[in-house]
């Protein structure tokens, strides 16, 4: 089926039992078995069935199946957050002494996560400039584990050729990890590119109303078994509640996506034309220097847009403090318009010379573009920007 079928009716059917067209919400910490020895065939995984909500939980399990279908992966495993996902994914398959290749501009949790957490386990993270597959193979060696990327990249909008990664990866023996947050599979499904693995914060665009917390990563099914047995001692499972949240956002993710588009390349527009504005970075600009690759691997540009202001950080400051329809939030993804100043929020992981290094200048601004009207979207912005 087509995805905007799949993101309705993928993985799903109404209830077996009950005939409930939407799935039921198994808000259980526990099940109970039917006697001491059905009890014991689950624990030694002689028997499927469900046990605890941290070891699995049927609305939990009907999310990952869900997103698996629509990135085209065999299985799925959702946690309580993106970062949850990404920690998995990387303790699942690298060990003390060893590396991760990871592209220099990724989401700040996860920036931190690699520069404070992960070497601290023993585990090398060596950053690169993925968009130039040169740097990418002269950091891969014999104790390289994993490729990270995201692309669209967070917050700059980078473009990374998915195709050359995964040739550069094959080559190598190494798995390529992308974050696909900011595309969703209805824009972009690397797997079927070649990736082995995506992450997503399931927060975003999949839920889509600034609700919920979550994270989910789909490959294949032996890896995530292998993350799941990680999964449910480390305790990261997600809220069935939640979880029946991201499946009820799933359902419009195609025409929110469709909207987010829209005016985000309206939006763009406006900016790159505007005397205030030094610099806008949207993939769906023919300016942007991955415009060709996006054009090629994604069937849309997203919802998301990277500005510098000129002036520098007091007059992105400005223009932050000045808007009165777009909120002054992080997050991204949602319903509403939010703005924010990457540098000073969510990646002031980065130190001020690792900022300039993957292109995110002291003024830059990002905004995640909402489902408002395109035209007060425009209006807001341009009077902030008349603060100036």
């Amino acid at each position: 089926m087509r995805i905007e079928t799949d993101v309705v009716h993928g993985g799903q059917h109404p209830d077996m039992h009950t005939g409930a067209l939407s799935p039921p919400i198994y808000q259980t910490s526990t099940f109970a078995f039917r006697d001491a020895d059905h009890g014991a065939r689950l624990f030694k995984g002689d028997e499927e069935g469900y046990i605890y909500t941290r070891i699995s939980n049927p609305t939990i399990d009907l999310l990952a199946s869900k997103i698996a279908v629509l990135e085209s992966a065999e299985a799925g495993l959702v946690s309580a957050s993106g970062l949850a996902a990404v920690f998995n994914i990387i303790v699942s398959l690298v060990k003390s002494g060893e590396r991760v290749v990871s592209d220099d501009t990724i989401y700040g949790g996860t920036y931190t996560l690699f520069k404070n957490v992960l070497p601290g386990l023993g585990i090398e993270v060596v950053f690169v400039d993925a968009s130039d597959i040169d740097q990418v193979n002269a950091a891969i060696d014999g104790r390289t584990k994993l490729l990270f990327i995201e692309t669209p990249a967070n917050p700059t909008l980078k473009i990374i050729d998915i195709a050359r990664c995964v040739e550069a990866m094959r080559s190598n023996g190494v798995p390529l990890c992308v974050d696909n947050t900011f595309a969703t599979p209805y824009l972009q499904r690397p797997i079927e590119i070649g990736a082995d693995i995506v992450v997503h914060s399931a927060t975003k665009y999949f839920g889509g109303h600034g609700d919920i917390i979550g994270g989910v990563a789909v490959g294949n099914k032996d890896f995530i078994k292998k993350m799941w047995k990680i999964a449910k001692d480390i305790g990261a499972s997600i809220s069935p509640f939640n979880a029946w949240l991201i499946l009820r956002g799933l359902k419009t993710l195609a025409v929110r996506m469709d909207r987010h588009c829209t005016n985000a390349q309206k939006v763009a527009e406006f900016l790159v034309d505007h005397d205030k504005i030094e610099s806008v970075y949207y993939p769906g600009l023919k300016s942007h220097p991955g415009h060709d690759i996006a054009r090629r691997q994604m069937r849309g540009f997203g919802g998301m847009i990277g500005f510098d202001v000129k002036g520098g950080k007091e007059a992105g400051k400005m223009v932050m403090n000045s808007v009165k329809l777009c909120t002054l939030a992080v997050s991204l993804g949602d319903v509403d318009t939010l703005i924010e100043h990457p540098g000073s929020m969510t990646h002031s992981g980065y130190t001020d010379d690792e900022l300039m290094e993957s292109g995110i200048k002291p003024g830059f601004v990002r905004i995640s573009i909402g489902l408002e009207h395109a035209d007060d979207i425009i209006d807001d912005l341009e009077q902030a920007l008349k603060k100036i």
